[in-house]
């Protein structure tokens, strides 16, 4: 392994979380496994471990982006990730207020969902 790999897969353990990764890890094939590599290595191993900004940072930026493209699938994943990141609930509203103004409101609004969401998963399994 490379040591971007390393570093990425280090990285994506402490963003993501253990739980997470090993999830990933244990439902990788023949077919994924460029592409599991490949994130590891640039989205891991390059940006996210990248210490020009604060991991809080990116994850505003992430749900942003995520939001503003319309890639919902992993809004939820990264909401989840801020518990890591430092980014609260106030940082993901700043963040989704902006996709209103500068992506479209509908954008904003599903990705607002997903996040009320998510944040109420996370409460209620701090509860049990």
């Amino acid at each position: 392994m490379s040591d971007t790999f390393e570093r990425g897969m280090k990285t994506r353990r402490e963003v993501l979380g253990d739980a997470h990764v090993d999830r990933a890890e244990a439902a990788k094939t023949a077919i994924d496994l460029p592409f599991q590599t490949l994130i590891t290595e640039s989205a891991w191993g390059t940006v996210w471990a990248s210490d020009a900004i604060s991991r809080r940072e990116r994850s505003m930026l992430t749900i942003a982006l995520l939001a503003a493209t319309g890639n919902f699938e992993e809004i939820p994943m990264h909401i989840r990730a801020t518990e890591r990141t430092g980014a609260s609930k106030e940082d993901v509203t700043e963040a989704l207020q902006h996709v209103a103004i500068y992506a479209g409101v509908p954008k904003a609004n599903h990705a607002l969902k997903l996040a009320k969401q998510t944040y109420a998963e996370m409460e209620e399994r701090e509860n049990d």
